[in-house]
């Protein structure tokens, strides 16, 4: 194994998506609920569930006290970026440390300049393909968020490059320290982006499986419908959960229970492709959303009589591609300069073949000359012989009584 090397990845938009694409991209946030609920209260009061009725009438009390109730209308920027709550600053004086909130409550509200923690990576010195795999996460090999080994194992890159000379046989690994686990994208199908050859990987419909339908996924639990995670256990215990866009490759009845939800693979999925070679992304899509299970809990009176049901917050979108300058270098030095190689091989194979066949063509001439002039001057001096002869028999005297003849030449 190849060295490691110590260093640090921003993480944007929770972190999963600034994970998968290595390049910047256009965000879309979607707010699914055109009416914001009140996710600190909702989410305080799952969490009180189990505890005594004598704690769960008094949070009720504090409720009505703070003047917190199940449904508030916020912007989307309060939302994203953070609002001052009464709950959370009474909680963040008593409670210090319970909330990674210190001043204002929001969904981004902690995350500008943040990052995602240390990665130890390989450099693939000694072998490249472990080039940019992950060793240690803030100084770990493994977490701790999860019931199974398997789950809690930090696995891949830490989801900007992978290693090079990709197969079909192939897959994506990468871990998310905001979904607290590592997660694989499979091969799908080869394409082409600009002219540069790629390979696309999407999520498998097991990604949010949970153990019932794909058994290594058991870790992750305790789980709700298949096609949604928990991730409350590294998360304050709130009760959120990660999935598709519209619940995509989910249950059914998890979209069924939320009016204007209409899962498309093709509008909802994510996918990466990837140049294999290099294991550089070309172009990616990722959506993702974040989900709050939601009931009504005996005691407290603020959740009246809401039905169980996992309520999307929102949902978002990053894009990216390669372009402008970078893109016209990596065509030119990637995919241009080799097929031009690729061919010049065939063209100077040729030209040494031309080259070769020249000096055999002019020998095989050569000789051919030789042995027409050969030929000519035997010829010539048998011709010669015979007219010699012929002009010394009518030199010689004719015997007497002999008829001399006239010789024609």
């Amino acid at each position: 194994m190849g060295g490691p090397t110590k260093a640090r990845w921003a993480a944007a938009a929770l972190g999963v998506a600034g994970l998968l694409c290595a390049v910047l991209g256009a965000v879309m946030i979607v707010m699914v609920p055109s009416l914001i609920k009140q996710q600190v209260l909702k989410g305080a009061a799952v969490m009180m569930e189990n505890k005594p009725m004598t704690l769960k009438l008094i949070m009720t009390l504090a409720f009505t006290t703070l003047g917190e109730r199940a449904f508030m209308n916020r912007t989307v920027g309060e939302i994203m970026w953070g609002y001052q709550d009464p709950l959370v600053n009474l909680i963040n004086k008593y409670f210090p440390g319970m909330f990674p909130f210190k001043d204002k409550f929001g969904l981004f509200a902690e995350l500008n300049n943040s990052d995602s923690g240390l990665f130890t990576v390989f450099t693939g010195v000694q072998n490249i393909s472990r080039i940019h795999l992950v060793d240690k996460w803030n100084g770990l090999s493994k977490v701790d968020f999860w019931h199974s080994d398997q789950c809690n194992m930090i696995n891949g890159t830490a989801g900007q490059m992978w290693p090079p000379f990709m197969t079909p046989e192939s897959s994506l690994e990468f871990y998310s320290p905001e979904a607290c686990r590592s997660m694989k994208l499979m091969y799908k199908e080869p394409g082409v982006f600009e002219g540069i050859p790629t390979y696309r990987f999407v999520a498998p419909k097991t990604l949010f499986a949970n153990g019932s339908i794909y058994p290594p996924n058991e870790g992750f639990c305790p789980c709700l419908e298949s096609g949604i995670q928990n991730v409350s256990t590294c998360r304050f215990s709130a009760p959120l959960f990660l999935s598709h866009p519209h619940f995509l490759n989910a249950d059914p009845v998890l979209a069924e229970a939320v009016t204007g939800l209409h899962p498309n693979q093709e509008a909802h999925s994510l996918f990466l492709d990837i140049h294999p070679v290099t294991g550089i992304p070309m172009n990616c899509s990722v959506k993702l959303q974040l989900s709050l299970y939601m009931k009504s809990i005996a005691g407290i009176g603020q959740t009246g009589k809401i039905e169980p049901v996992v309520l999307p917050l929102l949902w978002f979108a990053e894009s990216g591609a390669m372009e402008g300058e970078t893109l016209h270098t990596f065509y030119t030095q990637l995919v241009l300069m080799p097929k031009v190689m690729h061919y010049a091989q065939y063209v100077l194979l040729a030209l040494g073949c031309v080259l070769l066949l020249v000096p055999v063509i002019c020998q095989i001439r050569s000789k051919e000359k030789c042995y027409l002039f050969w030929s000519s001057s035997k010829k010539g001096s048998k011709d010669k012989e015979a007219i010699q002869a012929y002009s010394e028999s009518l030199m010689t005297s004719a015997p007497k009584g002999s008829v001399l003849q006239e010789a024609k030449l």
